[in-house]
């Protein structure tokens, strides 16, 4: 799905670094974590990798990255 694969791109770069590092974890913690559903459509992955960042790293500047990064290919994250 080309759609989150942007989304991807446009944190890692956004974030810099490896992309394993903190865009990768995040990804990872969503298709690890449980709460993704078979029937999950991409406003709801978009939800759950915000989640994610923040759960990870906080309130800095990942969480704002990813937000940003999903408004960038018009999926709304209800935020």
């Amino acid at each position: 799905s080309g759609i989150p694969n942007r989304a991807f791109y446009l944190l890692a770069t956004a974030l810099g670094g490896n992309a394993w590092e903190r865009a990768g974890q995040i990804w990872f913690d969503v298709l690890t974590g449980g709460e993704l559903t078979a029937t999950a459509d991409f406003a709801e992955f978009a939800r759950l990798t915000v989640a994610a960042a923040g759960d990870r790293f906080g309130e800095r500047g990942e969480r704002e990255a990813v937000l940003k990064a999903w408004s960038e290919v018009g999926v709304p994250t209800a935020e």
